[in-house]
């Protein structure tokens, strides 16, 4: 493993993989996938957005799990600090708090019960095979890899606004306050993807580690897009049942 070798060509060298890691995220996010589409332009049932939400909630909880192993990946504490802060947000400080009591919310909103979002009995085999997946991953890759997986994160904001304003215009039935996790990420995502990227670009000093750090991203978007194919595929086999 050669490392990159002067100033100029290593800051030409960041700049390159800077850019190929937002061109992943801008055209292979999951924005574009035909579920989120239709969400969008508000196609989706009663039934298909309760399916989304339960088999999303079993990504969101295994969120702070992956960013627990990344954690312990971490050798400075000043890094360790700055992802415990990514635990703290869905997790919260106190009971009531975070992104994961934000998402119950929202099951609430869209008439699901907080017992049958934890137990996970809607929770779509694919769904699973997805999230652990990437559970995985993160637990048995470098810091590296594993970081540069969360790169999503660049694309989360502007899914954030998009999908506030078609729940607001096209799902009135689900209250306003279960937009809130939405709302929230606008924010966190824009901070925690610059703060990762940052990282990425100074673990990543050799070509084969600029190229992991690409496959990585591509590996969490085809994560993201195959939770959705399968919450689509029941969706519009039946509905998303009751």
């Amino acid at each position: 493993m050669t490392p990159l070798r002067g100033d100029g060509a290593a800051a030409r060298a960041r700049a390159r993989l800077a850019e190929r890691l937002h061109t992943v995220a801008a055209e292979r996010y999951h924005d574009r996938h035909p579920f989120n589409r239709r969400m969008h332009r508000g196609e989706l049932t009663p039934a298909e957005l309760r399916l989304w939400i339960a088999n999303r909630f079993h990504y969101q909880r295994h969120i702070p799990v992956k960013d627990a192993l990344i954690l312990a990946k971490l050798d400075r504490p000043e890094l360790r600090r700055s992802w415990l802060r990514r635990i703290q947000d869905h997790d919260g400080t106190a009971e009531r708090e975070g992104g994961i009591e934000r998402w119950l919310r929202l099951g609430e909103a869209a008439g699901l019960r907080r017992d049958e979002l934890w137990d996970g009995s809607r929770v779509l085999p694919g769904v699973r095979l997805a999230v652990d997946g990437y559970v995985n991953f993160c637990r048995l890759r470098p810091a590296l890899d594993a970081i540069a997986a969360s790169l999503t994160e660049l694309s989360a904001p502007g899914l954030m606004r998009t999908r506030i304003a078609a729940f607001e215009r096209h799902y009135r039935w689900i209250d306003a306050d279960g937009l809130a996790y939405f709302r929230t990420r606008v924010d966190q995502g824009g901070r925690d993807g610059a703060e990762a990227l940052a990282l990425v670009l100074d673990l990543a000093r050799a070509p084969e580690e600029h190229q992991r750090a690409v496959a990585a991203l591509e590996f969490k978007c085809d994560v993201l897009w195959s939770l959705l194919d399968a919450v689509d595929a029941v969706g519009r086999a039946d509905g998303g049942s009751p």
